[in-house]
C-alpha cells in the first residue's frame, strides 16, 4: 500500500472518531498534507480541504493551532486559504502569520485591519515589505500605536499624500514627531514644514539630516508662517461665527440632537462644539476635551445630562473619531465600552457632574464620583 493510500485511510479513521484527540491529529495531519502537497492539489480538493479545516480550527486546541502557525509561518508554498484562516485566529496563533507569511496578499492584510482587533494591526505594522495599500488601511484605521509602529518600520512603503498627512497630524500628536523625521523617505519639504513645532533637538537633526542652512530654513518658513498666521486667524473668525449662531440657536430653542448631528456630519466641526457647548452651558475648551478624550466618559456624561438618546450618543461619538483622527472608521470594542459607561451613567447623576463642570474644569474627579456613586447604588 503505498503512503498516500495509507494517509487517506488513517484519515479516514480519524475523522469518524469524535474525540478531541482525534480532532485535533485530523487537523494536525491535514495541515501538513495541506502544507506538503498543496501545490499539486487540483481546485476542488484544495476547495474540500480548506472546508473541513475552516469546520475543525475551533474544534482543536489553541496549543495546536499555535504550533501549526509557527510552522506555516515562513514555510515556503504554505497555502494562502490555511494562512488567512489563522492570520484572523486570536493574536497569539494569529502574529507570527502577519508578521512573516509572504502568501498574505494585500487584500486579505486589509481585511484583518478592518475586522480584528488593534494587537493584529500592531503585528501588520511590523512586517517586511508593506505596500502603501496596507499602509493606508493602517492609518486610516489605526490607532496612534499602530501608526507609530508603522512609522518605525523602515520596510514599510508609506505614500506621498499619507505622509503629509501624518505630518499634519504630528503637531498635535507628539510621539509621531521622532519617527517621522528619521524615516530615510520623509521629503524634504514636509520635514522643514515640521520644524514648525518640533522641539530643537529634532529642528537640528531635521537641518543636519537634509544639509539645511539657517538662510535657507528662513526662506522656506517665511511664506510658510505668513499662510499659517492667515489659517490661525480664519479659524478664529469661523469659530466666533459659530459661537454667535449657536447662541442664536439656543435662545430659539432650536438645538437638538438631530442639528447636532447633522452638522457633525457636514464636517461642521467648529459649529458643533458652538451648539454642544451651548446645549451643556460649558466652555468651549471644556467641550473640546469632552468630546475627543480616550474613552469618551466625559462625552457619555454630557450626553445624558441633555438628554442625548443611546443611538444619538453612539452616532456622536464614532463622528467625533472620525473628526479627531481623520479616518473613518473606530474601534468596535472601543464604542462598545463607551455605550457600557452611557447604559451605566443615570440621567440625574450626569446632570450633577455638568453642574461640577460648570465650576471646575477639572472634570476627571467628578467622573470618578459618579462610578462611585453607582457603586454605592448596586451594593
Amino acid at each position: 500500500m503505498t503512503t498516500e493510500a495509507l494517509e487517506v485511510e488513517e484519515l479516514l479513521i480519524l475523522a469518524r472518531q469524535k474525540s478531541d484527540q482525534a480532532r485535533s491529529q485530523l487537523f494536525e495531519v491535514m495541515g501538513d498534507i495541506f502544507l506538503e502537497r498543496g501545490t499539486v492539489l487540483s481546485l476542488q480538493e484544495r476547495a474540500l480541504m480548506v472546508d473541513i479545516l475552516e469546520k475543525l480550527i475551533q474544534e482543536v486546541s489553541r496549543e495546536i493551532r499555535r504550533k501549526l502557525a509557527l510552522k506555516l509561518a515562513e514555510a515556503p508554498g504554505t497555502p494562502r486559504e490555511l494562512a488567512v484562516m489563522l492570520a484572523n485566529d486570536d493574536i497569539d496563533i494569529a502574529s507570527p502569520i502577519l508578521l512573516k507569511c509572504k502568501v498574505l496578499e494585500d487584500l486579505d492584510l486589509v481585511e484583518i485591519i478592518r475586522n480584528r482587533s488593534v494587537q493584529h494591526m500592531l503585528a501588520i505594522a511590523m512586517r517586511r515589505d508593506l505596500s502603501t495599500t496596507v499602509a493606508d488601511a493602517l492609518v486610516e484605521n489605526g490607532s496612534n500605536d499602530v501608526i507609530r509602529s508603522l512609522l518605525e518600520n523602515p520596510d514599510a512603503q508609506i505614500g506621498r499624500a499619507t505622509m503629509a498627512y501624518l505630518v499634519e497630524q504630528s503637531k498635535a500628536v507628539d510621539e509621531f514627531q521622532e519617527p517621522l523625521a528619521r524615516r530615510h523617505d520623509l521629503p524634504k519639504d514636509l520635514a522643514v514644514r515640521m520644524c514648525f513645532w518640533v522641539s530643537a533637538a529634532l529642528r537640528n537633526y531635521i537641518l543636519e539630516k537634509f544639509d539645511i542652512g539657517a538662510d535657507d530654513l528662513d526662506d522656506t518658513l517665511e511664506p510658510m508662517t505668513i499662510e499659517h498666521a492667515a489659517t490661525i486667524a480664519a479659524e478664529k473668525r469661523e469659530q466666533s461665527a459659530a459661537d454667535d449662531l449657536a447662541r442664536q440657536l439656543g435662545e430659539q430653542r432650536k438645538l437638538t440632537p438631530r442639528l447636532l448631528i447633522q452638522t457633525l456630519r457636514r464636517g461642521e466641526v467648529p459649529l458643533f462644539e458652538a451648539m454642544m457647548a451651548e446645549m451643556c452651558d460649558l466652555r468651549a475648551n471644556l467641550i473640546r476635551r469632552i468630546c475627543y478624550e480616550p474613552g469618551a466618559e466625559g462625552l457619555a456624561v454630557a450626553a445624558r445630562a441633555i438628554g442625548l438618546s443611546r443611538e444619538e450618543f453612539a452616532t456622536i461619538y464614532l463622528l467625533t473619531r472620525k473628526a479627531r483622527q481623520g479616518t473613518s472608521a473606530a474601534d468596535p470594542g472601543d464604542l462598545g465600552r463607551a455605550l457600557v459607561f452611557f447604559d451605566r451613567v443615570a440621567h440625574s447623576n450626569a446632570e450633577t457632574v455638568l453642574s461640577r463642570w460648570r465650576r471646575d474644569p477639572s472634570y476627571l474627579f467628578a467622573i470618578k464620583t459618579i462610578e462611585e456613586s453607582q457603586g454605592r447604588q448596586r451594593a
